[in-house]
C-alpha cells in the first residue's frame, strides 16, 4: 500500500523541510577521458524555506558540506544556479541551518561569480579542510526558477517531502476565529492540500502538530464526532439533534490522503522529523478503516480566548516567571533569560539546540523552536551568565528541569548569548495594516483595514500622525512582519503615492508591546483628527535590527560624589537649563550650589549603532559650551522618594554622541571633533565623565534622607531601541547633608519582582559601612 518515506537515522536530526536534490550540468569531457560523474547539490537544515538552507555537495559518492571561510554572495551565485535557481540574494555563516554531518568537502571557496559549475572555483581542494561543522555555509536562493531546469531527482524529492502543514478548521462557527486551535491536519502537496490518516495517531504526533502551529501542548479531541462527519453518504439532510445544531456542521469534500503510519516521539520540532510512509499511485482506496488525523491544541496566554481558559491560564501563571525573551522583534523570539537568585542572567550558547529551545518556547506560551540561536543573535545581555551547556530531552515543562552546567567567568561572554525563535499561532495580524509609497517594502505610509471581523470586505483609510511616535511605529513594524521602528513619522507628504485618503483610526497610544495597532489605545470609530489632510498621515520606517543603550550601573557607584560648585562657575549650565528652578533665584554670582556629580558610560549592546534622530542640518549649536546637541534630551537624572516622587532633576544633552571605547576588533566609526557623524556604534561606549558640566543633579534643595538615584537613558523614545525596558537604571542612596553614599546600582529590570520590591522599601543606613 505504502513505502518508507523516512530518512536515515542521522540525515533525521537535520532536515526539516525537505531536500532539494539536483544534479550540476557537467562540462563536456574531452573525447580520450572519462566523464566524472556530476557533483550534486542540495538545501538542507532547519529553519528554511525552500530557497535557502545548507548547502551540501556530493563529491566522491558522499554527501558533505562547505566552511564558511571567505565565503562571498559569487559563491551562493553559483551555488544557487547549481539547484535551479537564477541567483543568490545572500548567504549565512556559522551553521544557521544547523551543523551538517559527514565530510567538509570544500574550504577557502573563491568563485568569480560566472562559473559554471564549483568545480571552476578557486579552493584548497576537495576535502582539505580545517573547519568544523559549526562554520558551514548556507545560501538563500532568488526564488525563481531557472527556465527549463530540470531536476535529476524530482520523483526521490516529492516522496520525502513535507514542508508545509496547516489545521483546517470544520466546525462552521471556528472557521472566523483565530487562532484555529482544532482541526484536520492538512499537508502541503502539489498545488492543493492532502491529509493523514489516523491510523496509529497519537497524543505524540499531536504534540508535534500543535507545536509547528505555535501552541504549547494538546488535548484531547471528540474523534467520534469527526468520523461520523467524515463518512461519505448519500445527499441527505443531517441529523439535527442538540448537540450539533448550536455550530457544527462539517464540510464535505473529497479526501485525499498522503500520510500514513505516522510515529513522532513528541519532541520533534516539525512532522518532517517523524517516521511516516506515503502513499503512492492510486490512493482512492487509502485509509480505508481511518479517517484523517484531528489535532485539538491548548493556546498560550497571549493567544487565549473565551474566559474558560484564560481563568485556567491566570492559575498557573501565579508567582512571577523565571524564563523571558529580551530583545526580538517579534513576539516569539529573543535572547533567553532566566531568573536565579533574585537576578535575571543569560544563557550560554555551548550545545543550545532546538531540543533546549522548544522547552523555553512551550515554557512560554508558544509552540515548538523555529531556531535555537547562538552567537548573541538577538543583541547581547548583561550581568550574569547563569547556565551553560543545558541539555533539554525536550519532554521537560521546564528550562531549570534540564541538565546544566553552572557558569565561570572563563566559560563564557555575552558575545555568546543564547536566543530562540519560536513557532507562534497565525493570527493574520499582517492582513490588516500595509505600507504605501515608500521606496522600500521597510517604508511608507500606514494604511490599516477596518470593518473585517464583521466578515464584510475590508476598508482601507490612513492613521492620524498626530501623537505618533516611535513606541506608536515599532507597533506597526512588529504588525507588518518587517523588525523594529527606525522612525515613526507624522507627516508623509512625500509619500503621496496612493488613493486612499480617508482618517479611520486616531489616538493612537501603544506601550510597545503590542501585537496590532488595533490592541493600542486609540478613539475607536469616533475619529478625531486636527489635521486630516493626507500629507498628516503616520507613517513609519521599519529596519531588522535595532540599537540597545544600557548604563554601565557599576561605574556610577564608583565615582559619585558631591561638588560645591561656586555660582561664577556655572553660567553655561544655567542656559542649559542643568540647575533647578530655584538657581534662577540665586544672588548669582555668589554663593554656590551642590551637585551630585557622577560618571555615566553608556553601552550600545543592540544589532544597529544608535544614530540621534536628526540630521546634522538641525543640530542646534551652543556658544558656551561651543558644541553641538544632536538630541535635546539624551538622558533623564532624577532623586526620587522611596514612593517615587521626584525631589530633583537634572537632564543632559546629548553635547557628543561618539565611541569613546570599543570591544576588541570593534572600529570606531563616530566622533565629534570637526563637526563630525554622531552616534555609538554597537560593541562600543560612550563616556561622559563625572567632571564636565550638566553631568550631575542639583540637590541644593534636598533635605538628609534616604532616596532612589534614577537615570534614564533615551527618555523620549526619540530613537527606536530593540529593548527599552533596560533604558533606566537605580540606585539607592542615603544623604545626610552633608556627604553621600550611593549603592545597589542595577538595571531597571535586572533584579526580580520581589528583589525591586526590597529595592523600593529599603529603610537606609545606620552608619556609613554599605553591607
Amino acid at each position: 500500500m505504502g513505502s518508507r518515506g523516512t530518512w536515515a537515522g542521522r540525515e533525521l536530526l537535520v532536515l526539516l523541510s525537505g531536500v532539494w536534490l539536483c544534479a550540476a550540468q557537467p562540462t563536456p569531457p574531452g573525447p580520450t577521458r572519462s566523464p566524472a560523474p556530476p557533483l550534486k547539490f542540495r538545501l538542507a537544515g532547519y529553519p528554511r524555506k525552500h530557497n535557502e538552507g545548507r548547502v551540501e555537495v556530493f563529491y566522491n559518492d558522499e554527501w558533505g558540506t562547505i566552511c564558511d571561510d571567505d565565503f562571498t554572495l559569487a559563491n551562493a551565485h553559483v551555488l544557487c544556479r547549481h539547484l535551479g535557481f537564477v541567483a543568490a540574494t545572500g548567504w549565512a555563516h556559522s551553521a544557521k541551518y544547523g551543523k551538517g554531518i559527514g565530510r567538509i568537502w570544500l574550504d577557502n571557496l573563491n568563485c568569480a561569480g560566472g562559473e559554471k559549475s564549483v568545480g571552476d572555483c578557486k579552493h584548497r581542494g576537495w576535502g582539505n579542510s580545517d573547519c568544523s561543522h559549526e562554520e558551514d555555509a548556507g545560501i538563500i536562493c532568488k526564488d525563481e526558477r531557472i527556465p527549463g531546469f530540470k531536476d535529476s531527482n524530482v520523483i526521490e524529492t516529492e516522496q520525502s517531502h513535507v514542508e508545509e502543514v496547516r489545521l483546517r478548521p470544520v466546525v462552521s462557527g471556528a472557521r472566523r476565529q483565530l487562532p484555529v486551535t482544532e482541526g484536520i491536519v492538512e499537508v502541503r502537496y502539489k498545488d492543493g492540500w492532502a491529509q493523514i490518516c489516523d491510523q496509529g495517531w497519537d497524543s505524540r504526533n499531536s504534540r508535534v502538530v500543535c507545536g509547528m502551529m505555535g501552541f504549547p501542548a494538546e488535548k484531547k479531541v471528540n474523534r467520534n464526532f469527526y468520523k461520523l462527519a467524515n463518512k461519505s453518504q448519500p445527499k441527505q439532510k443531517h441529523r439535527e439533534d442538540v448537540g450539533f445544531k448550536k455550530r457544527l456542521f462539517m464540510e464535505r469534500q473529497q479526501l485525499n490522503y498522503r500520510l500514513h503510519s505516522v510515529s513522532c516521539m513528541g519532541t520533534e520540532v516539525h512532522l518532517s522529523m517523524c517516521t511516516f510512509e506515503f502513499y503512492r499511485g492510486n490512493a482512492s482506496a487509502a485509509c480505508a478503516a481511518g479517517t484523517p488525523a484531528v489535532v485539538s491544541c491548548v493556546p498560550g496566554p497571549l493567544f487565549a480566548t473565551g474566559n474558560g481558559h484564560k481563568k485556567k491560564q491566570r492559575q498557573q501563571q501565579q508567582g512571577q516567571p523565571r524564563l523571558r525573551l529580551k530583545g526580538g522583534a517579534k513576539v516569539g523570539e529573543g535572547r533567553v533569560e532566566v531568573l536565579k537568585s533574585s537576578e535575571w542572567g543569560t544563557i550560554c550558547d555551548d550545545r543550545w539546540n532546538l531540543l533546549s529551545a522548544s522547552v523555553v518556547c512551550r515554557e512560554l506560551g508558544f509552540g515548538s523552536a523555529k531556531e535555537a540561536l547562538t552567537g548573541a543573535r538577538m543583541g547581547q545581555g548583561t550581568g550574569p551568565i547563569h547556565m551553560n551547556e543545558v541539555q533539554c530531552l525536550g519532554t521537560e515543562k521546564s528550562l531549570w528541569s534540564c541538565p546544566f552546567k553552572n557558569i565561570t567567568q572563563e566559560d563564557c561572554k555575552h558575545t555568546e548569548d543564547a536566543a530562540v525563535r519560536c513557532n507562534v499561532p497565525y493570527m493574520g495580524y499582517e492582513n490588516l495594516i500595509r505600507l504605501s509609497g515608500g521606496r522600500s517594502r521597510f517604508e511608507g505610509r500606514v494604511e490599516v483595514a477596518v470593518g473585517a471581523a464583521d466578515g464584510e470586505q475590508p476598508r482601507w483609510g490612513l492613521v492620524c500622525g498626530e501623537g505618533w511616535g516611535t513606541l506608536e511605529a515599532m507597533v506597526a513594524c512588529r504588525q507588518l512582519g518587517l523588525g523594529f521602528a527606525n522612525h515613526g513619522l507624522q507627516e508623509t507628504w512625500y509619500w503621496d503615492a496612493s488613493n486612499v485618503t480617508e482618517m479611520v483610526l486616531s489616538g493612537v497610544k501603544c506601550a510597545g508591546h503590542e501585537m496590532s495597532l488595533s490592541h493600542c489605545q486609540h478613539h475607536g470609530t469616533s475619529v478625531n483628527c486636527r489635521n486630516t489632510g493626507t500629507r498628516f498621515a503616520a507613517g513609519v520606517i521599519c529596519s531588522e535590527t535595532a540599537s540597545d543603550l544600557l548604563l554601565h550601573a557599576p561605574l556610577v557607584q564608583e565615582t559619585a560624589y558631591i561638588e560645591d560648585r561656586p555660582l561664577h562657575m556655572l553660567y553655561c549650565a544655567a542656559e542649559e537649563n542643568c540647575l533647578s528652578s530655584s538657581a534662577r533665584t540665586a544672588n548669582w554670582p555668589y554663593g554656590h550650589r551642590r551637585l551630585l556629580r557622577f560618571s555615566s558610560q553608556i553601552h550600545n549592546n543592540g544589532r544597529a549603532d544608535f544614530r540621534p534622530k536628526a540630521g546634522r542640518h538641525s543640530w542646534v549649536w551652543h556658544e558656551c559650551h561651543r558644541h553641538y546637541h544632536s538630541m535635546d534630551i539624551f538622558t533623564h537624572y532624577d532623586i526620587l522618594t522611596p514612593n517615587g516622587t521626584r525631589v530633583a532633576e537634572g537632564h543632559k544633552a546629548s553635547f557628543c554622541l561618539e565611541d569613546t571605547e570599543c570591544e576588541e576588533d570593534v572600529a570606531k566609526r563616530y566622533e565629534c571633533a570637526n563637526f563630525g557623524e554622531q552616534g555609538i556604534t554597537v560593541g562600543c561606549w560612550d563616556l561622559y565623565r563625572h567632571d564636565i558640566d550638566c553631568q550631575w543633579i542639583d540637590i541644593t534643595d534636598v533635605k538628609p534622607g534616604n532616596y532612589i538615584l534614577q537615570v534614564v537613558i533615551n527618555p523620549n523614545f526619540e530613537v527606536a531601541e530593540s529593548d527599552f525596558t533596560n533604558n533606566a537604571m537605580k540606585c539607592n542612596c542615603k544623604y545626610d547633608g552633608h556627604r553621600i553614599w550611593v549603592h545597589s546600582c542595577h538595571i531597571g529590570d535586572a533584579l526580580s519582582e520581589e528583589a525591586s520590591k526590597r529595592f523600593e522599601q529599603y529603610p537606609g543606613q545606620l552608619n556609613n559601612q554599605i553591607l
